[in-house]
């Protein structure tokens, strides 16, 4: 299996080259990625706890989906790919805002991403991929607010900065 390469950005979104996942985590080296939000019409948010055996992060909570893009790939390209690839539906997204982010996990990788937000809605049950999904439920927004500040060591980094940082842009 060929190793899947992230893209590697300056702090404008300008792409500077390529580099495997697994190095550019080891190195905490900038690179783009995406993290997408699906909500109902009830203006519930669907979360995913990630899979037990996931290199970074298992079993946390986090939103909907969260990848990274592929050379030539454009970012709602890449969400609605890896939308399907992880929560097995597809749904139309839209960009809403990006951010910089860098956080170290206990096993010596970083993640340093610009981070892509993407929106959607769904109504329905997802089919989940166990390999990169545990489990998924929908929960309100005040709910996730609430649960963060309690329970903040059952949720991954980046969904909590989103939380803290980017709150209105998740208000659909």
């Amino acid at each position: 299996m060929i190793e899947e390469k992230v893209i590697l950005v300056n702090e404008k979104d300008e792409q500077l080259g390529l580099m495997p996942k697994q190095e550019a985590h080891e190195k905490g080296v900038l690179h783009r990625a995406f993290s997408i939000f699906v909500f109902n019409d009830k203006n519930e948010l669907m979360l995913q706890q990630r899979a037990l055996h996931k290199y970074h992060s298992p079993g946390l909570w986090t939103n909907t989906c969260c990848s990274h893009q592929r050379d030539g790939e454009s970012t709602l390209e890449a969400g609605k790919r890896r939308l399907f690839e992880e929560m097995g539906f597809v749904t139309d997204i839209k960009e809403t805002t990006s951010f910089i982010y860098k956080a170290p996990f206990d096993n010596g990788l970083t993640e340093h991403e610009l981070d892509h937000i993407l929106i959607g809605n769904f109504e329905g049950t997802p089919n989940i991929n166990e390999e990169e999904v545990a489990s998924w439920k929908w929960m309100d927004l005040d709910d996730v607010k609430k649960d963060i500040q309690a329970n903040p060591e059952i949720y991954t980094a980046w969904f909590k900065i989103i939380f803290d940082k980017f709150y209105q842009h998740l208000l659909v």
